[in-house]
């Protein structure tokens, strides 16, 4: 597994993704809002498997 997602690429999916549990949690949002689950699992795991797909890459470390 390679490391694809870094710096505000990976604070910004955190974020939004415990945004969107919390809504779904408060029921602000319907059940959809769990779907937050998978920026935050992306923004901690350094690795995105749609970026991988494409070819992206947003870690500094690999652009060496």
């Amino acid at each position: 597994m390679k490391l694809n997602v870094g710096g505000i690429d990976r604070i910004l999916r955190i974020v939004v993704g415990i945004a969107l549990i919390a809504l779904a949690a408060t029921h602000t949002v319907g059940v959809w809002g769990y779907i937050g689950v998978v920026p935050l699992l992306t923004g901690i795991f350094k690795f995105c498997p749609a970026y991988s797909l494409l070819g992206m890459n947003t870690c500094p470390m690999d652009k060496k």
